[in-house]
């Protein structure tokens, strides 16, 4: 198939969303499909207001109307709810194709944390941009329930993915993290408000707290919490060896619809410590990891559990299962059938 996809968030972002559609474009390539992904960087584009490293798109919706009419796609898929989606939303409807979306975060939640905004204002948005779509793909019961719950009742499961030949058990501790006081609590992802981040620097759980990652709100906090070890952004290799140094994962965001970083963690025999909010509550089991309101106990209890089952367990996530069930979610233009 020829597979259209739009997104606002795209290289040289770094996130959950980016890595997931960066997964399924490699997945769907190797399976002999053509991917076209429509992003900001082909575009002008202008900071977005309170996040400067995330870039919108300037555009018109003839623009990407021509961009699509150019590839003749026989499924569309819109990623995010941003300006060069919404482009490609009327383009669609204006030609009567049909299309899908994703809701990859809690968007509402998200924007409320960054500009005060009520969230109930947001989800009026979020109805109206997702309302035409064929189907809504999300990665978890607790996302699909609460989409249902807002009238989006048109969801379809899409689950996540870990590159199981990078994130694995047994790999060399990074060398920034070897001889640190234990237990090691690491923390990988954005730097930013809406992660929370700060809920898990301020836990008196004795050890040392190691942040990977990079993000507006690093400064501040590394200032406020000198204690922590701030290593920047990792990737890959580097990025796994991180986790292999690490005795428990902190996930303290309470917005995350999924969580990638946590089935990263787990795929590397990490138990992981968390919030019982969405994501967690969908993602972690009993044998796997710990879940409470108290992020302190929730470390200690995350700490006693078996890095064996959290190796086995964090192997049943793969992008081809992931690529699956984008796959079988898309809405075929014309007469075109999707094949796995």
């Amino acid at each position: 198939m020829r597979i259209a996809i739009i997104t606002d968030a795209w290289e040289p972002q770094v996130n959950g969303v980016v890595r997931t559609l960066q997964a399924m474009r490699a997945e769907l390539t190797k399976a002999g499909h053509e991917v076209l992904v429509i992003s900001p960087d082909l575009f002008y584009s202008l900071p977005c207001p309170t996040y400067p490293e995330i870039r919108l798109a300037v555009t018109r919706v003839a623009s990407v109307g021509a961009m699509l009419e150019a590839f003749a796609p026989q499924a569309i898929h819109l990623a995010t709810e941003g300006p060069l989606c919404v482009a490609a939303r009327r383009w669609c409807l204006r030609t009567s194709n049909p299309f899908t979306t994703a809701y990859h975060t809690q968007f509402p939640d998200y924007v409320s944390a960054r500009s005060g905004v009520p969230a109930a204002w947001i989800w009026r948005y979020i109805k109206w941009f997702h309302g035409p779509s064929e189907a809504i793909l999300a990665s978890t019961p607790s996302i699909r329930q609460s989409l249902v719950d807002h009238g989006l009742t048109q969801v379809r499961n899409w689950g996540r993915g870990v590159d199981l030949d990078n994130f694995r058990p047994g790999l060399a501790p990074h060398p920034a993290m070897q001889g640190l006081q234990g237990p090691v609590q690491l923390y990988v992802g954005r730097v930013a408000v809406e992660k929370n981040l700060e809920a898990f620097l301020a836990c008196r759980h004795p050890g040392t707290k190691v942040v990977v990652g990079d993000g507006p709100a690093r400064a501040a906090l590394e200032a406020r919490y000198p204690q922590a070890r701030f290593l920047g952004a990792m990737f890959g290799e580097e990025l796994a060896s991180a986790y292999a140094a690490a005795d428990v994962f902190v996930f303290p965001s309470r917005t995350d619809t999924f969580g990638l970083v946590m089935i990263e963690a787990l795929a590397c025999g990490v138990p992981v410590a968390g919030y019982p909010v969405t994501g967690p509550v969908d993602v972690l089991t009993a044998e796997t990891g710990a879940m409470d309101e108290d992020l302190d106990a929730a470390i200690a209890a995350a700490l006693t559990r078996d890095r064996a089952a959290c190796a086995a367990y964090g192997r049943t996530f793969t992008w081809r299962a992931s690529a699956s069930q984008f796959l079988h979610a898309l809405a075929p233009i014309g007469d075109e059938a999707v094949a796995a």
